[in-house]
């Protein structure tokens, strides 16, 4: 049901998605979808949550070790876009529901394993303190990492039509991106 979900709310959108396609799409009858989900609202935050329940452990994991900052930015680039190969669904599904529903996304903060970035942030001004990287915002320096590697998958038709690339060569430029985007924050934010 959950796939039928997601497949469904990803081409139409929580407002143009039907419990009835829904239900035709995952073989069963649309009572049966309403049995275990009253209503869309339910569903479609079922589907989120189950998304985002695959992303987030991830996340807390490369923001709260102990690795460098160096280190925290190439395994977050490398782990994101590796995780954005297999749901890449999920960034437009993501921005699309925040667009909706800005609210939605304080319901999912105070869930446990939302991602915490007080470590980093601490991590960040200790480096800029101790000289390893330029004076630098932590705030300012997650967020570019978040735009850098979120981007290129929300905008993916657009950025295709721009490179004239189709979808294998376009899957191997974001490929690259693990060390490039890496590499260029990186190489932003590193006394030499």
């Amino acid at each position: 049901m959950l796939e039928a979900a997601k497949n469904v709310f990803q081409s139409k959108g929580m407002d143009g998605a039907r419990m009835q396609e829904i239900a035709d799409k995952a073989g069963i009858n649309k009572a049966m979808l309403h049995y275990y989900y009253r209503n869309k609202q339910l569903l479609f935050e079922a589907v989120f949550n189950n998304a985002f329940s695959l992303l987030a452990p991830q996340l807390n994991t490369i923001l709260n070790d102990d690795s460098s900052i160096e280190k925290k930015i190439r395994n977050f680039t490398s782990n994101y876009i590796s995780f954005m190969d297999k749901h890449p669904y999920l960034p437009a599904f993501v921005i699309q529901e925040l667009n909706r529903n800005p609210e939605f996304i304080l319901k999912m903060k105070n869930n446990l394993g939302f991602p915490n970035i007080e470590k980093f942030k601490i991590q960040v001004n200790q480096e800029v303190k101790d000289g390893i990287l330029k004076p630098i915002s932590a705030e300012q320096l997650f967020m570019n990492v978040m735009a850098l590697n979120v981007f290129p998958f929300v905008a993916k038709p657009l950025l295709m039509a721009f490179t004239n690339k189709g979808d294998e060569d376009y899957n191997k430029l974001i490929e690259k991106r693990k060390t490039e985007v890496a590499d260029f924050i990186i190489n932003s934010i590193k006394n030499f």
